[in-house]
């Protein structure tokens, strides 16, 4: 997938379709003047449903088509005869996005699981024919119920990206060259920051054909979490990711320094972010000798594992796959 085909966010107008009205209607028939009414219901209108789709891995489907309308119902006819329900119309969505009211902000739903299908906008009802008024006292009913009116409104659609393993790092530390080496992605890389501007995503092959994704978030930077640069876009992608692998080169200034910032930018953000898995690895390691090591073990932040690795030179790299394999398997 190219970097400008990745949509993360779409506001789409949706509208439900009107329910049909009743109708008002005597029997009439040879030998039959006075049949009584037979009006029959209307059709309900078309909902506007939010369905699931596995084979999406983002919104660019719905980038150029942002208005979705219903059908509305068939009116009831002769012989108590129902109209025709209104035609629903189906947005489909990848897995883990999000439905906010356009209005509001307010999360209506979320979509992370096949097969699901959730309205968005229920169609209105269709309305009773006269037939359903008949009684003792009023037997021949003139009149009927209108259809009830659909709903419309402006809805916002995030996508959340649902993945095993989070990358997380400042620009430039290396992530998009460890995703390429690691999976079959291939992401934009270059020796500059902010090569990357949309996630990229990989499958990891591991052993007996087991396997796992891994996301490549764009990278963070200080007050991303106050919405800094696109801090607000790239960190919700990170909430989904059930371990977290930061990524610190070795030629960084102050590692722990580093490594603090980019845990309090997520902790800013949703401090639920602390509680998955972490991972340190320090990357570009092939232009470290054994004393240099040495002295930046020294200077490693506690309590997280931390791994040395270059993705250039395929230094450690096997040793990373099974750290994570047995983080995410635990």
């Amino acid at each position: 997938m190219t970097e400008g085909n990745f949509v993360d966010y779409i506001k789409v107008f949706a509208s439900s379709g009107k329910g049909g009205g009743g109708s008002v209607h005597l029997h009439r028939e040879k030998y039959i003047t006075k049949g009584g009414p037979d009006g029959g219901d209307g059709g309900r209108g078309g909902h506007i449903i939010v369905r699931a789709n596995p084979n999406l891995w983002t919104l660019y489907s719905l980038k150029f088509k942002k208005h979705f309308r219903a059908d509305h119902g068939g009116h009831g006819s002769k012989s108590r005869s129902t109209g025709k329900d209104g035609e629903d119309v189906y947005i489909d969505v990848p897995l883990g996005t999000i439905i906010r009211d356009g209005e509001t902000q307010e999360i209506l739903f979320e979509i992370t699981k096949e097969n699901t299908e959730q309205i968005l906008l229920p169609g209105g009802k269709g309305g009773l024919g006269n037939w359903n008024f008949k009684s003792s006292t009023n037997q021949t009913p003139r009149y009927a119920q209108p259809g009830i009116d659909g709903q419309e409104g402006w809805f916002q659609i995030e996508l959340k990206l649902l993945a095993d393993v989070g990358l997380v790092g400042f620009p430039n530390a290396g992530k998009s060259t460890l995703l390429s080496v690691l999976t079959s992605a291939k992401p934009k890389i270059a020796d500059y920051a902010f090569t990357t501007l949309k996630p990229n995503l990989g499958i990891v092959e591991y052993r007996d054909f087991q396997s796992f994704v891994i996301a490549d978030i764009p990278g963070i930077i200080e007050g991303a979490a106050e919405g800094k640069g696109l801090g607000h876009r790239f960190l919700r992608h990170i909430e989904r990711n059930s371990t977290l692998l930061f990524l610190i080169p070795a030629d960084a200034d102050d590692i722990k320094k580093e490594y603090q910032i980019l845990l309090n930018e997520l902790k800013q953000h949703n401090p639920e972010l602390l509680d998955k898995d972490r991972l340190l690895a320090i990357s570009k390691c092939d232009m470290l000798d054994d004393e240099l090591k040495e002295e930046i073990k020294n200077e490693l932040p506690e309590g997280i594992k931390t791994l040395f690795i270059s993705s250039v030179a395929h230094q450690g790299l096997t040793e990373l796959k099974d750290t994570l394999w047995k983080m995410l398997n635990n």
